[in-house]
C-alpha cells in the first residue's frame, strides 16, 4: 500500500542511523514492531529514536508512546479497524464516545492479541 495516500493515518519508526519505516496506520506500525525480527531482522529496538502516529483530531505527529489508542470505534482506516491514535485522555475519551469506541489503550496495553483482534473487527 502507498503510504502518501494516507497521510491523516501514517506511522512511523525513526532510527539512530536516520532510517525510517512509513506505515499506513498505527496497526500496521505495531504488527511491524512486535515482530522485528521477522520484518527488519537487522535492527534492534534498542536503536530506535523516535516512534511517531498521527493524532486523529489535529493531523499532528505525536510520540507513540505516549499516545491513548481507540479501539471498536466506528472510523476505518486505510486497512479496516484501526487504533485510533489520540494525544490527551480527554481527545480519547471523547472520541470513544463520539465514535462508539470500546476501549482506550496505553502503548504498553497493545499487544499482539490485541492488534490481531482488532485487525479481525473483534474488540
Amino acid at each position: 500500500m502507498l503510504v502518501s495516500k494516507y497521510p491523516n493515518w501514517t506511522a512511523s519508526v525513526v532510527w539512530n542511523d536516520g532510517h525510517t519505516h512509513h506505515f499506513d496506520g498505527a496497526k500496521d506500525m505495531f504488527k511491524f514492531l512486535q515482530a522485528l525480527q521477522k520484518y527488519a531482522p537487522k535492527r534492534k529496538r534498542e536503536n530506535i529514536r523516535l516512534i511517531v502516529v498521527t493524532d486523529f483530531y489535529n493531523l499532528e505527529k505525536i510520540d507513540a508512546r505516549k499516545a491513548l489508542y481507540v479501539i471498536g470505534a466506528d472510523v476505518m482506516g486505510p486497512m479496516g479497524h484501526e487504533l485510533v491514535p489520540l494525544a490527551t485522555r480527554e481527545d480519547a475519551q471523547d472520541f470513544l464516545k463520539d465514535h462508539k469506541g470500546k476501549r482506550i489503550l496505553s502503548y504498553d496495553e497493545v499487544t499482539a492479541e490485541v492488534v490481531a483482534k482488532v485487525d479481525a473487527g473483534r474488540f
